[in-house]
């Protein structure tokens, strides 16, 4: 594989060979030294076009953790604010030495484009195309839930996958790259996926999805696994209208105490975050026992060194 722009690229071998690879990497991450020699002499540059915290310094860390240079470069403060396009961004990076791109960028289809379209011959990463899809999101999530599913007993299938695990992804599904990411990704590992979310914020075809869909958190809730709210990306609404009120959704869609104890014992919450408080998750679901919050954000740090290794190395891990 030469690129990783979608969910869709991995097949389950390989989705679970690199989830194989990320645990390895997370080994050498508690060590007192946490480098590895293995991408020296490699350059990385992020180009972010859209803000981004937890993604961008994942990468970022990724990357130094892997002894490869890297350039974070962001799209205020440069050319790009005075016009300068995709195609010609990317041939300054490839003429400076390059070898791979993580691209986050407002256009969904942006990181297929530069992958495919002939400009240069770099790697390139997807960190979130519009609302398309944000793979190692999805890999960094099914990475934390079989960790932590196996860490309360499960065994799973002897190959890693993870068949028979239910997983409810609640909330704004129809702005979020990372609810397509995490259906293709976790249906290709053996999981069922059901979307809950008002109509509005199901996208058109989302009944070609393989998952199922329901508006019904409440019934939902006692039959799963794992619990994913979705962050309600106002900032994509424009004039509004997808939902009556903040406290009518809280009230329909919201993850909060009372929905925790519909949960089965042993179920988790997760969120891809920034969370909005008291909108889609509470405090009390965000910063109790079973939220897996924090651990996904140092599972990031692994999954993406372990797609950079396999991406810019290409070697048995062994």
């Amino acid at each position: 594989m030469r690129h990783l722009l979608s969910a869709a690229d991995l097949d389950r071998a390989g989705a679970l060979a690199l989830l194989d690879v990320a645990e390895q990497m997370a080994a050498t991450q508690v060590r007192e030294i946490k480098k590895l020699p293995t991408l020296r002499g490699r350059t990385v540059v992020n180009l972010f076009f859209e803000d981004s915290t937890r993604t961008r310094i994942s990468f970022e860390a990724a990357a130094k953790r892997l002894s490869a240079d890297v350039i974070t470069f962001s799209a205020k403060g440069s050319s790009v604010s005075k016009g300068e396009s995709l195609k010609d961004t990317a041939l300054t990076l490839q003429a400076m030495g390059a070898d791979a791109v993580v691209l986050r960028h407002p256009a969904s289809g942006a990181a297929h484009r530069l992958a495919h379209a002939g400009w240069c011959d770099l790697t390139v990463l997807n960190a979130g195309d519009g609302t398309h899809e944000h793979p190692t999101q999805a890999l960094l999530d099914a990475f934390t839930l079989r960790r932590r599913l196996r860490a309360g007993g499960w065994a799973g299938p002897a190959d890693g996958g993870l068949d028979g695990v239910r997983v409810a992804v609640v909330g704004d599904v129809l702005h979020s790259r990372v609810a397509r990411s995490n259906v293709l990704l976790l249906t290709t590992l053996g999981a069922e996926v059901t979307l809950v979310a008002p109509p509005t914020l199901l996208p058109v075809g989302v009944g070609t999805w393989p998952c199922a869909t329901t508006f019904d958190l409440d019934a939902v809730l006692p039959h799963v696994d794992a619990v994913m709210a979705l962050r309600v990306q106002r900032e994509r609404m424009g004039g509004g209208g997808f939902f009556p009120s903040a406290m009518e959704y809280a009230r329909r869609f919201g993850l909060d105490g009372r929905r925790l104890r519909l949960l089965p014992d042993h179920a988790l919450v997760m969120h891809p975050g920034p969370m909005n408080r008291g909108l889609e998750i509470s405090a009390e679901a965000a910063d109790g026992p079973r939220s897996t919050v924090v651990e996904q954000v140092s599972s990031g740090v692994a999954v993406r060194m372990a797609a950079l290794y396999l991406l810019l190395a290409g070697e048995d891990p062994a």
